[in-house]
């Protein structure tokens, strides 16, 4: 192949779910992919992306955000008051068309998805088919993340490395951004550059991560949402995507430092990919090369739509992505200022600027929960209800009511947690046993249906934010989440209590949900003071 038509403003890669009165084309049917441009101008009229896999979902809305900036201008935060211009915006209901066309120009050369004759293809290094082992490249079964690569187990579909299904250029496309974003550290394809191999990777900027996006009733208020306010230090001509870039970064030198939020979204990854078409059909990839992006030096690790906590360490790092817990269990920590915990998590930076669109904005979450390394475990997505009228910045008075009902949702999951473990432990006579199996069927009883008891009694909160405790009714509530973890440790420890060894296990076993035995101050010090006396 010597030439490459494969264009993403163009072609219809990115699948999407349009709204119910979105209007139909005279072919009366809507397509269910579009191109980048298509996708801009029409955002007003589609719902949002249909991308199954989070963290494509997650790294697109991230590429989506920074083009959105470029074509409004709000990629700066002057001239005038960044936050009444895209107001401005808002108020036509659609992405200006002249922005997007101009940009679509401008760069079209940079949006090819191959560049055989060693140019620019889009968020890859053309280098590489000269750095890297032709022979030894990563495959495609390596870049498609939900395939089996290597020796490892087959879970969503068999597949061979030696003969592998070709992925689709759409599918392609995401299982790069994925990498980008997402890719593990460790051993990677050997990269020769000024003389020197090596095969180590650093990893990607969002892996293990949970990312919490502001999300419309269409794609266009979800864009918008998702812009964070520029510094006022900040230049477009300095704060550039990958594609935006002269010339491609020196892989032996530190890697730049991000210069603002469209270079932060975009030009965090540590890895190097490049795509290879098929020989007869360019709508197929046939290899890719899958390396390290710099040989040393790391992008420090920073994410405007991550919730930042502090370890016991002292260290910064983003809250993980963990596939079993619901995503309510996170609602302070995204609504609250500074929500409490020891731990000190801190409020994702774009809802600073999100509570100021005026619309009934929901929270998606996207995350992959894995490892720091190769092991890769399940996808985490979940929406919750319109909530962030609720952010402290816009309803001061009700959001800490918002804490305190997570909160006890929280502290009778964690008490039913120790009663059933205690029960099991009492039962078998065995400090050591294993309590996993009552422990798992309790919190698979418990936190489906606290999550709706949640639900159910977040939505009676007032939202006018007149009520000083939110309209809360914390006794009521208490009781609700007790009687959840009393059923769920009934139904738990039913098989044992008709038995006189398992009454007794689960009798003593009870007092758990209610806080546990409390022992008296006065008492502990008269026995501290009687032990030393004694010694």
């Amino acid at each position: 192949m010597t030439s490459s038509t494969y264009n993403l403003f163009d072609e219809p890669w990115i699948p999407v779910r349009w709204l119910p009165g979105a209007p139909r084309p005279a072919s009366g049917m809507l397509p269910d992919r579009l191109g980048l441009r298509d996708l801009l101008v029409h955002s007003g009229d589609i719902a949002g992306l249909a991308v199954a896999e989070a963290p494509a979902h997650s790294a697109l809305l991230r590429i989506l955000y920074a083009i959105t900036a470029r074509v409004t201008k709000l990629d700066e935060a002057g001239p005038g008051d960044w936050s009444a211009r895209r107001l401005d915006i808002l108020e036509q209901e659609q992405l200006p068309e002249d922005g997007i066309d101009s940009y679509c120009a401008l760069y079209r050369d940079r949006f090819f998805l191959y560049d055989p004759v060693g140019g620019r293809p889009w968020m890859q290094d053309a280098r590489l088919a000269q750095q890297c082992d032709a022979n030894n490249t990563a495959g495609v079964n390596k870049l498609i993340v939900t395939r089996p690569a290597g020796n490892n187990h087959a879970w969503f579909r068999h597949g061979s490395d030696t003969a592998p299904d070709l992925p689709t250029a759409p599918e392609a496309i995401l299982g790069l951004l994925t990498w980008h974003y997402y890719g593990p550290s460790g051993r990677c394809s050997s990269r020769e550059v000024a003389g020197v191999k090596s095969a180590s990777a650093t990893a990607g900027p969002l892996r293990t991560a949970l990312s919490y996006h502001p999300e419309g009733t269409s794609l266009f208020e979800t864009l918008l949402a998702g812009l964070v306010r520029p510094k006022g230090t900040v230049r477009r001509e300095q704060d550039q995507c990958p594609w935006e870039w002269d010339t491609l970064p020196d892989p032996d030198a530190a890697p730049p430092t991000p210069a603002g939020p469209c270079s932060q979204l975009t030009a965090c990854s540590q890895h190097a990919l490049l795509l290879v078409p098929d020989t007869d059909d360019e709508t197929l990839v046939r290899d890719a090369f899958i390396t390290w992006a710099y040989r040393s030096g790391r992008i420090p690790r920073n994410d405007d739509f991550l919730i930042w906590q502090i370890s016991q360490q002292n260290n910064r790092y983003p809250r993980p992505a963990h596939a079993g817990r619901a995503l309510w269990r996170d609602l302070d920590a995204l609504l609250l200022i500074n929500p409490p915990g020891t731990a000190q998590p801190q409020q994702p930076i774009v809802f600073d600027s999100a509570h100021e669109i005026p619309a009934d904005l929901r929270v998606r979450a996207l995350g992959f929960e894995q490892e720091g390394q190769a092991k890769d475990t399940q996808f985490v997505d979940g929406t919750t209800p319109p909530v962030l009228g609720f952010l402290e910045q816009r309803n001061p008075r009700t959001a800490p009511a918002v804490g305190r009902l997570r909160q006890l949702g929280e502290m009778y999951g964690r008490r039913l947690d120790r009663a059933v473990r205690r029960a099991w432990t009492a039962y078998v006579r065995d400090p050591k046993a294993d309590t996993d199996a009552w422990a798992t069927e309790a919190a698979a009883r418990y936190w489906p249906r606290a999550e709706a008891e949640f639900w159910a009694r977040f939505r009676r909160l007032d939202a006018t934010g007149t009520a000083l405790d939110g309209g809360l009714d914390a006794a009521a509530a208490r009781t609700a989440f007790v009687r959840l973890a009393q059923d769920a440790f009934d139904d738990v420890t039913a098989s044992v209590a008709r038995t006189q060894r398992g009454a007794k296990a689960v009798s003593e076993a009870r007092i758990e949900l209610y806080g546990g035995i409390r022992k008296k101050k006065g008492a502990d010090t008269v026995a501290a003071r009687q032990k030393e006396t004694t010694r």
